[in-house]
């Protein structure tokens, strides 16, 4: 498996922007989370879900406590890669229903990476699992205030290449947002 990629839909969020489940919610008849796991299909091997349970598909706990947003899902995917074999993980939100393809393109051919416009959608190296939970360190009853729970900080941390989106990216927020699709 020494290239294979695995994909991690972060899914854990609070969505308190949203007022509800955003994973959940209907774009064209499908769930958001559906279209994240589609902008994924074809680049990657397997695919986990982070921070929530779903029927169907392995779902991942995020690292090393719940609470931690969207870096706690990623440090849990890049451990359940490291430990299965998976040479890195690329990630998307689960609020992000369109992903130009050359854009994942282009994130798969440099690694680490991740997207300027959106941190959450990156490639990372599955070694860097133990180093991930070195960086976010301790974190306990104030993981909110934790400056080190930046998606943007990781990655310069490890000096992952910001990669920029030839056009604007959809990242679903609000109700909004949502109705303006």
């Amino acid at each position: 498996m020494a290239d294979t990629i695995l994909g991690a839909i972060i899914a854990g969020g609070a969505a308190r922007r949203f007022g509800s489940d955003k994973a959940l919610a209907d774009l064209g008849g499908r769930r958001l989370i559906d279209h994240a796991a589609d902008a994924l299909c074809g680049a990657v091997d397997a695919l986990v879900v982070c921070g929530r349970e779903m029927e169907g598909g392995t779902c991942l706990g995020d690292r090393p406590q719940p609470g931690l947003g969207p870096l706690g899902g990623i440090a849990a995917a890049l451990d359940h890669a490291h430990r299965n074999g998976f040479a890195s993980v690329l990630t998307i939100g689960c609020d992000m229903p369109r992903v130009p393809g050359d854009l994942m393109a282009r994130l798969i051919a440099t690694l680490p990476s991740y997207c300027a416009d959106a941190p959450i959608l990156g490639h990372w190296p599955a070694s860097a699992a133990d180093a991930l939970l070195r960086h976010i360190g301790p974190v306990g009853e104030a993981a909110g205030k934790n400056p080190r729970l930046s998606i943007r900080g990781w990655a310069e941390a490890v000096g992952a290449t910001p990669i920029a989106a030839a056009t604007p990216l959809v990242n679903i927020n609000t109700p909004a947002d949502l109705a303006a699709l």
